[in-house]
């Protein structure tokens, strides 16, 4: 097979599918700081779950499926973790460098895959997943400089991710899957509202910031969940993970290139020990679990 033939296998394509939906995202996220001096995280959250409530409805049209009461709580319940992880993942970012905050809350679908084992492996990986945090928190004198609260918030949405994923796949065995992303990005959105509106009040008005919220909407929820689509039609569960461990690195890159965030060499080392955490983890998996997607 010629080098171009196989540049446009579907395995390739569905390779450069995850990259570019895990670069989008982390654009989204930089673009999604720059609206916080006015909006804050909240009023930045509610914006971007509304704008995407509108294009995730429009294209699935979940009004055209019954759902039961069973369906339906499992779907709130998704949709209640989703705007969780969201608003606190903006909260933390609103703090911290990027490329920190979504090493934080990596270690939510990390803890997902390492407790569904008991594996003397997965503990290898969960101590070098710990040594990964413990490097980035601010624990002595030596360590850098970090504000604590970001990393609560951090903290806090990667239990939410973790959350997001558990019920996730019970609204997404519940019912369609476009119905339950759909229905639950709605959820997140009416959740995530009242806080926008407490904290933005009228900024949210504001149409001159609607294309640069609507741009974000489609960067970190639209686009890349499309992309994630194609791929998993190509990609092992297993190679999936693999792939996205390597979004906490694309994270600082973009928040050094976008955003001026600098980083110390300890945070990087301590970047690339969840990568190597969460790589390892899903490369020796036994069984394919549902690799997280990255909503953030």
């Amino acid at each position: 097979m010629s080098r171009m033939q196989s540049m446009r296998s579907p395995v390739a394509v569905a390779v450069l599918a995850v990259l570019a939906a895990m670069s989008t995202i982390q654009f989204g996220a930089s673009l999604a700081k720059g609206l916080f001096p006015v909006l804050g995280a909240q009023g930045t959250t509610a914006l971007r779950l509304g704008f995407a409530t509108l294009i995730l409805l429009a294209f699935w049209r979940p009004w055209r499926r019954k759902l039961t009461r069973r369906d339906v709580l499992a779907v709130g319940v998704y949709g209640a973790a989703l705007g969780g992880m969201n608003l606190t993942f903006y909260l933390a970012l609103e703090r911290i460098p990027l490329g920190i905050a979504v090493a934080i809350e990596f270690t939510g679908p990390l803890a997902v895959a390492l407790l569904s084992t008991r594996r003397p492996i997965d503990f290898v990986w969960a101590l070098l997943a710990v040594a990964g945090i413990l490097l980035i928190l601010p624990l002595s004198e030596a360590s850098q400089p970090l504000d604590p609260v970001g990393v609560v918030w951090a903290l806090a949405a990667g239990a939410c991710w973790a959350l997001y994923i558990l019920f996730g796949q019970r609204a997404g065995a519940a019912v369609h899957g476009g119905t339950a992303t759909s229905l639950g990005m709605a959820t997140a959105a009416l959740l995530v509202m009242p806080f926008g509106v407490a904290h933005a009040g009228e900024g949210l008005l504001n149409v001159s910031l609607w294309p640069a919220a609507l741009g974000v909407a489609v960067l970190s929820s639209a686009l890349p969940y499309s992309l994630e689509m194609i791929a998993l039609k190509e990609l092992p569960t297993r190679t999936f993970g693999i792939l996205m461990s390597l979004e906490p690195a694309i994270a600082a890159v973009s928040g050094l290139v976008i955003l001026g965030e600098q980083l110390a060499l300890v945070q990087w080392v301590a970047i690339g020990c969840v990568i190597l955490a969460s790589a390892g983890s899903a490369a020796t998996a036994r069984k394919s679990v549902p690799a997280p997607d990255a909503v953030s």
